[in-house]
Parts: C-alpha cells; structure tokens; sequence
C-alpha cells in the first residue's frame, strides 16, 4: 500500500474556559486551541488521520509536512512503518531531533497507525497488543492557566460539578495552589505543570512551599528542560513527585532522564515525540525500567485518540490528560469529550474515529 497524498491543516478553534483567557509567552491571549491535523490517502482507497503539535509554531510545523515530509513520504510504501518513519528521521536528522521535524512526523505517524488499524480491521490499540479490557480511562482535568485564586475556586468548582476526580494546574504561586487545594478539598488529587519557569534554586524554594499541600507531582519545575542533572538534584531535595517529558523528543532522551534519576513520572507525548511508534518504544522502556509512565496528551483531535489507544494498551491503570475547556465545536464529536470525567477508549478500526471535515475546514488557517 503505497501513500499517494499527506495534507497538513493549521485548525484554530476558540474556546472557553470559566476564566478570562490566559497569555501567551508572547504577550499575546491565548484565544484558540491550535494544531496542526495530518490527512493521508493512500492507493487503496484507506484515509488516516494524524495531529502534529504545533501551538505557537504550527506555521512552521505545516511548513515542514508540506515541503519536507510530504515530498519525501508521498509515494513510499507504508506498510511497514517502522522501517518508513526510522528512514525518515535518518533523512531529516540534521534538522533536529527535538524540533517542529519531530513534530511533523509524529502527525505522519499516527496517521499511518490508522491507516495499519483500518487495513486489518482492528483498534491501534489491538495492534500494540491490548485485551481489550479497558473501556473507559480516568481523564484528569488540565486546567489553563487562571493566575488568580478566585479564578482558581471558580474552575475547580465546576471541574468538580463534572464529575473530574484528578486536577491538575498550570500555575506559578503558592497562592493559586493554595486555592486549588482548598476548593478540592484533602481526597482529590492535585497536580502541578509550572511549564519550565523557574531556575533550580528558585525551583528548590517553591517545592519547599509547596510541599503541605500534598501534590502528586510537579511537572517541568525547571528551564532548561532538559537540564536533567539539576532536575535530580530537586528531586533529591523534595518530597514532591517530579514528572516530566514532553519535551522530550525521541527514546534516547527518555532513556537520559531517566537513568539520570530526574524523574518519578515520565509523560512522553505522541504528538511531539515521534507519534505512537516513538511513544510506544518510551512507554515500554519506563515499564521495563520500572518508572511510572504518564502520556502527555491534553488535545482534541487524532492526538487524544492516539493517546487513548496507547494507555488501553498500557499494563495497569494511567490517567489520561486532558485540556479542561470547551471547544466551540468538536472535530471529533462527543468521543472526545468527557462524560463524568472519563473518556471511551475508541474501539473501531484505527484510530477508530471520525473527523468532521466540515468542522476542520470551519476553523482551518489559511
């Protein structure tokens, strides 16, 4: 079977959240979910769908579907993937290994995990070797960032009146913690993504203020990433969880943060990190190493799907992540959003979901 077209679409969809929208690094608001979907056709009639990560650089992350991968992947033969995508990283490697590269691939990659699940008539999950078993996974509600305790009470409010069990916040204070822990009460787990903000020493500071209100991890405390020497040291320092991993943007650097001891929790992404061939390699590495594993994946499109197919996969229980807000519409319907703060595990072949192109070419950037 031989892929006859790759289409990458730059999807912007507004959102609400319960809280004025959050800024940008840029100074700008955030306003819109945004990603970059990947459409592939093949010869025989079979269509997959992928998500590449793009926020803040989907231009460029579309820019490197269409006039890198694109000419490259268009006419190979995908039935194997593996060997396809492992000749694809090795032609793209000087343009990084952790990069919008990786992340266009990644969309690539789903897309043709759909594609092998629809040609055999059975769930990615089922090709990644799952019983079936779970129906459903435990979504964690992933808060944007609300800056204010008000806010903070607010939103954890109406997680809670959802139905969500686990909340998890991308805050920078002990105060907007405070409030969140206080909203939640003592039984409801909390976590912690202050999205790589603080030096050690000012990450060492706030692990010891935060440390009462009882976290079940801190995520990506530190900048750089990928400084994971000094990542094991704070771990060494706190009684806090350390997770981390997003960022990480291929299975050698799964495999160096955590021999380096700097993680309780690894959290690869598939839309970041190589897609579900890439992801599944780290997931089963963390397992053999006996490291807790967590994937990365608050999206909305084939990225939450491929997600969900990984974790049915997955030994064991894992939550899934996911962004709390409401989309203005939802590409993938009903199944990707969450009912009682839980989410189905798609059982069709694939991906096993179905993308509302309408909706797609609604919010789709020119």
């Amino acid at each position: 079977m031989k892929i006859t077209k790759i289409e990458p679409m730059f999807i912007a969809i507004p959102f609400e959240h319960g809280a004025p929208k959050p800024m940008l690094g840029t100074g700008s608001t955030r306003g819109t979910m945004d990603s970059v979907y990947v459409r592939v056709e093949t010869d025989q009639g079979l269509v997959g769908w992928g998500e590449s990560f793009g926020f803040a650089c989907c231009p460029v992350t579309h820019y490197i579907i269409e006039k890198l991968v694109a000419p490259m992947a268009v006419g190979r033969d995908c039935d194997d993937i593996g060997a396809l995508m492992f000749d694809l990283h090795k032609r793209l490697q000087n343009m990084g290994r952790n990069s919008p590269v990786i992340f266009a691939l990644s969309g690539l990659d789903i897309a043709l995990w759909d594609i092998a699940g629809k040609a055999k008539g059975l769930p990615v999950h089922t090709l990644l070797g799952s019983t079936g078993k779970k129906k459903t996974i435990e979504a964690y509600a992933s808060l944007l960032r609300l800056e204010t305790a008000e806010h903070v009470h607010n939103v954890c409010e109406t997680v809670l009146k959802r139905g969500y069990k686990h909340v998890k916040l991308h805050e920078r204070a002990v105060e907007t913690t405070a409030a969140a822990r206080k909203t939640l009460g003592e039984k409801y787990p909390l976590m912690l993504d202050t999205n790589c903000t603080w030096t050690p020493a000012q990450a060492l500071e706030m692990a010891k203020k935060l440390e009462p209100y009882d976290l079940t991890w801190l995520e990506e405390p530190l900048f750089p990433p990928d400084d994971y020497a000094a990542l094991a040291a704070l771990r060494a320092a706190t009684s806090i969880p350390i997770a981390a991993g997003e960022n990480l943007g291929n299975i050698l650097d799964v495999r160096r943060i955590v021999e380096a001891g700097a993680v309780d929790i690894v959290q690869p992404d598939p839309i970041k990190m190589g897609g579900v061939t890439e992801c599944w390699k780290a997931l089963e590495y963390a397992r053999k190493k006996g490291v807790q594993a967590e994937p990365h994946t608050p999206w909305y499109g084939p990225g939450l799907a491929a997600g969900l197919h990984l974790i049915g996969a997955m030994p064991g229980e894992c939550l899934v992540e996911y962004y709390f807000a409401d989309l203005a519409a939802s590409p993938l319907g009903e199944m990707a959003i969450p009912k009682n703060g839980r989410l189905q595990v798609p059982d069709g072949p694939g991906l096993g979901i179905s993308v509302d192109e309408k909706i797609v070419a609604k919010y789709r950037v020119a």
